[in-house]
Order: structure tokens, then sequence, then C-alpha cells
């Protein structure tokens, strides 16, 4: 039996991660997210848009009241104090946000960020009720040393804390090698990856691996959002690049509008 053809399938996400992008003059591209959703043109997906910290106020009372919620892109594990330049959690929330991205590869790489200090991120996400993305992934290298799923396994032994529910937490496969170089992994090595991680996750959390979203990312465009989400094991997609621009956002949230319009079901891999 397809992943998509049991009935507790979770409930497709797809979040655009704007990164260091976005001024006041952008918020129109939200806006134009919000009245696309609004009208259901992404279906029943749930809709995330993480721009900068700087731009999260100003697109609060843009999504209130609409279908579309707000994300950061990164938090401290502190709530509050003596750390310049960085923002908590709480300040997140407080702000409008309801998710927040955590351990992306562009973190882990160009911030040295750890598997331990990821997961008290996570633990920090928690306290504030936000709901954390979880960012995994291989680079190159580990791929072609045949290492890509011990990678995995340990980035999700490490980065997420001892939970008894999976209720807030969202995990988004990014090959690092994939991100922003136009390069996808084959339909088959993303079907592999993703029926991986949820076994893990149900070893991590008996009987709630199948619960949880895992998403994919990794250089996602509308001309291949398609076939990436039709893919089984997969709930949805992290975008890049292509989420700065409503018309190419909602063109890959459109997938799942166009399964609830014609009834279509994803196929296996």
């Amino acid at each position: 039996m397809s992943f998509y053809s049991q009935p507790h399938r979770p409930r497709p996400l797809v979040a655009g991660n704007w990164k260091m992008n976005g001024l006041r003059r952008d918020l129109g591209e939200i806006a134009a997210i919000c009245a696309a959703v609004g009208a259901g043109d992404a279906g029943q997906a749930e809709i995330v848009i993480c721009p900068p910290a700087t731009l999260l106020m100003a697109a609060a009372p843009i999504c209130k009241g609409s279908p579309v919620a707000l994300g950061g892109q990164d938090c401290h594990i502190e709530a509050s104090g003596p750390f310049t330049g960085e923002i908590s959690a709480e300040m997140l929330k407080d702000a409008g946000a309801e998710f927040v991205i955590l351990g992306h590869s562009e973190r882990r790489l160009d911030h040295y960020e750890h598997d331990h200090l990821i997961q008290e991120k996570t633990k920090a996400a928690y306290r504030a009720g936000l709901s954390a993305i979880v960012c995994i992934g291989e680079t190159r290298a580990e791929r072609e040393a045949g290492e890509a799923l011990p990678v995995i396994a340990a980035q999700l032994a490490g980065s997420l804390p001892g939970l008894s529910t999976s209720e807030r937490l969202v995990i988004a496969y990014e090959p690092v090698w994939a991100i922003g170089t136009g390069l996808t992994p084959t339909l088959g090595e993303i079907a592999e990856m993703h029926r991986f991680i949820r076994l893990r996750l149900d070893q991590l959390l008996p009987q709630q691996g199948v619960k949880i979203r895992i998403l994919y990312g990794g250089s996602v465009k509308p001309g291949n959002a398609a076939e990436l989400m039709a893919v089984d094991g997969v709930d949805g997609a992290l975008v890049g690049g292509a989420s700065l621009t409503s018309a190419d956002f909602m063109s890959i949230a459109a997938v799942y509008g166009a399964k609830v319009e014609t009834g279509s079901t994803p196929k296996s891999a």
C-alpha cells in the first residue's frame, strides 16, 4: 500500500525560506501568497513563509486571519540575555511566528552549528510554543562515500530532544549538495531516504514516526515540484529561492491544490 493511500497520512506542508533576502517592498509577495492560499490554490496543504526577522512583525498583520503561517529562520537557546545580535524563540513567537527553521545546512556549515546545539534550539522552540522544522542532509562527499544513511541517522539522533510527542516537529531532508545548485537526487534516492528517516524517527519516538511530516528541500522549483511531491513519504517541501516570488512559490504549493481538484493520488517513485 502506498504511504499516501494510508488514512494516517500527515497534512502536507510547504514552507518558504527567504534566507537573507527581502525588504519591506517585498511584503506584497507575502500578501499575494496569502490571497492565493485563501482562494484554495494550495488545497489542504499548510503554508508557512519564513522571511528574515526584520520583516516578521510587518508580515504578521498581513497574514493575520489568513491560512498562511509565519516562521523564523533560527533562534538562540536562551529566552533572553546578553547575546548581542541573537533572537530568541520567545521573540519570534512575540513577533508573530508559529514555526522556526533549525539546523539548516547553511547554519551548520557557515556558523559551525553541531547536532547538540540544534537539539538545544529545538527545546527552545518548544519552550516558546513554536513548531520546529529541523533540517538534516548529507554532503556530496558523504553520499559518494556511501555514508549518507549513517550521517542522517547521526543527525537525527543528535539533533532531536527526547520527546513524548511529535506534535510540533517537522523534519526537512535537504541534501547539502542540492541546495541552490539546481541538482536533485533521483526520485528513488529521495524515496529511500524518506523511508529511512521515517523508520529512524519511529525508533526515536515509538509509534510517532508515521505522524511526523518529512519535507524535501534542495532546488525545489515549479518545474520539478509535482514529481518530487509525488514520491512516497514526502510530505511537502522546504523551498528556498523559489519562495521569494509568489508566482513561483504558489506554482509549487499548487501541486496540492491540483490533487484536491482532480482527486488524484501521488504515486510511488
